[in-house]
């Protein structure tokens, strides 16, 4: 822990979670707590809930459980230091320096210099733009059509034809050499450093916070041994498959959906229409993270690539990666024109709005697309009936699984009875496989957290630790009878020092707090699920309660007992032993008292 315990909790006190959760997904009350869609796992039906009282949140579909600062780590892809300070900020808490290990503080240190060189990196090429140098890469800007108020709001630039001037600005600006290799923005060599841009319009990437991570540039010669554009490499401060190029723009719109474009300049011409729910990935095919980007801002995506063949094979390969993160697709047709950028130049926004209306449904889109490779012949037809029956089969929904083969049947000529039936075969295969899959990733994870099915003494431990925190009375039944050195799970014991720490300091639990002692996301996560009071209170009424914790603290305390005996017999402690063998046989007497009897 970098900062005193005092300060993390007078941060998380200044931040309401439900304020947190809520500016960046839809909350409903529901009795006492908030519901919404999970924003960590794919669902239709809300089991992700907020409790304001208890200022932590869980979903009941995949787990996933914490605080305030929990949610930002997970949710924003933040360290415990980040979300700890975006929280102070926001509270206008002034945090302290703090010590941390050589290592991390050098890394820490090195990822900060690259984003400070990144910024005056885009100070220096926003300026070069619009001085004598950048002349015709600012015509070739307003040539395409760009407002000279679009060209500032993206803070666009140019990068000098020496291939140099950056890093001379930068090392005036006291920058070192190590922080500048890192930036990936120069090439070093035994003859020199050079500047990786030269001679390119740049287009400054920038992350969900505004932070410039990266650039893109595009060249302004007709150079054939040069891409045409090209990305910052990956650093310490930007992975390509983790970010959108107008992410930190899109997300602050009020549109249902988003617009998802190829490049830089789609972006920016949609921006300038009117669309600013426009973003775009970075050079690369969509990937799963940049897909989870999405749903935290929209569950719906309207994809507006190109409209040659590269462009329809990379909306085809977007299509289950959306499906997959719980979000609806539909496709935009642009004939006769290639991309957005041009199609509003010719026909205007509003045209391209109608477009937008009338988008394929990703399902139609992948189904023209199948049909159009058809060939004249039985076999070719029977394929792509089977085809779309395996895709009417992975819906989920029975009334639009419904509607769809009734659509299908019509549109392509099937037999209605016939693609019914293949459809239910291929679903019942899908269900097999989807139970499966299930079943293998609930394995995994009791892998991963080394709790198997059948070990019954840490689930034990943990709603042992769960009661106690969350039912003060028991405490005092359990003081002086079963403690953290009574548990072999390295996190329950934990836990439940802390928790008789606190209850013995006369301090209320706050499990909010208890979670966010913890700096690792994985960690939080953990914790939040071992101190979840429905972990036992969806199993035992009021009346039963009593008895249930007796049970469990007995069966802790009792392998405890058996535990140290045979490390007792072992080092031939007979007096030991025989302590022990009489606390094991007077058990009986422990669980009444653990009753309250």
């Amino acid at each position: 822990m970098y900062y005193p315990d005092e300060l993390v909790d007078r941060v998380i006190e200044a931040n309401d979670i439900v304020d947190i959760i809520g500016a960046n997904i839809q909350l409903t009350r529901r009795g006492s707590n908030y519901v919404g869609l999970c924003p960590f796992h794919s669902e239709k039906t809300p089991s992700f809930s907020v409790s304001q009282s208890r200022q932590m949140y869980k979903c009941f579909g995949c787990g996933k459980a914490g605080g305030v600062i929990t949610f930002l780590c997970e949710y924003e892809n933040m360290t415990f230091r980040e979300a700890l300070k975006e929280l102070a900020d926001r509270a206008g808490i002034q945090l302290p320096e703090y010590e941390d290990s050589p290592s991390r503080k050098r890394e820490q240190k090195l990822k900060e210099g690259i984003l400070d060189a990144n910024k005056e990196a885009a100070t220096y090429y926003f300026r070069m733009l619009r001085s004598d140098k950048g002349q015709h890469a600012y015509s070739y800007l307003t040539g395409r059509g760009l407002s000279r108020e679009t060209i500032n709001s993206f803070g666009l630039g140019y990068a000098g034809a020496t291939g140099k001037g950056l890093y001379e600005y930068l090392k005036s600006k006291d920058f070192s050499d190590e922080v500048l290799q890192a930036t990936g923005l120069f090439s070093f060599s035994e003859k020199g450093v050079y500047d990786k841009f030269w001679n390119r319009v740049i287009f400054p990437i920038m992350d969900a916070r505004g932070k410039v991570i990266g650039f893109g540039g595009r060249i302004m010669s007709d150079a054939k041994d040069a891409p045409k554009y090209l990305n910052s490499p990956e650093t310490k401060a930007f992975v390509k498959g983790r970010n959108l190029y107008g992410y930190n723009i899109a997300r602050h719109s009020h549109a249902d959906y988003v617009l998802l474009c190829e490049g830089y300049m789609d972006t920016i011409s949609l921006h300038q229409a009117g669309f600013d729910n426009a973003l775009a990935s970075l050079g690369t095919a969509l990937t799963p993270d940049q897909a989870s980007l999405i749903s935290r801002i929209a569950k719906k995506v309207v994809i507006t690539y190109d409209q040659d063949q590269a462009g329809r094979t990379a909306a085809l390969r977007a299509i289950p990666i959306f499906k997959e993160k719980g979000i609806s697709a539909r496709v935009v047709e642009m004939t006769p024109y290639k991309d957005p950028d041009e199609f509003i130049k010719n026909l205007g926004a509003d045209e391209y709005r109608k477009r937008i209306e009338n988008a394929k449904e990703a399902f139609f889109f992948e189904a023209e697309t199948l049909h159009g490779k058809i060939e004249d012949n039985v076999d070719s037809k029977t394929r792509f009936d089977h085809e779309i029956a395996r895709k009417i089969a992975s819906i989920d929904d029975p009334l639009e699984r419904s509607n769809y083969i009734n659509a299908v049947s019509k549109k392509y000529d099937i037999d209605k009875k016939a693609l019914t039936d293949t459809v239910n075969k291929y679903g019942l295969e899908a269900e097999d496989l989807k139970i499966a899959r299930e079943t293998k990733e609930r394995l995994a994870d009791q892998k991963k957290k080394q709790i198997k099915p059948e070990d019954g003494q840490v689930l034990a431990e943990r709603l042992l630790v769960s009661m106690l925190a969350n039912e003060r009375r028991l405490f005092a039944r359990a003081e002086g009878i079963v403690g953290a050195g009574d548990l072999t799970d390295p996190m329950c014991s934990r836990l439940c020092k802390i928790v008789f720490d606190l209850y013995g300091d006369g301090r209320e639990i706050e499990l909010a707090k208890i979670v966010n002692r913890f700096d690792d996301a994985e960690e939080q996560t953990e914790v939040a699920e071992i101190l979840e009071p429905s972990m036992y209170r969806e199993k035992y009424d009021e009346k039963e309660l009593d008895t249930a914790f007796a049970d469990v603290a007995t069966r802790v305390l009792t392998n405890s007992i058996e535990a140290k005996m045979a490390l007792a017999a072992a080092a031939e402690d007979a007096m030991g032993l025989q302590d022990l063998m009489n606390r094991r046989l007077n058990i009986e007497e422990v669980h009444r008292k653990l009753m309250g009897s």
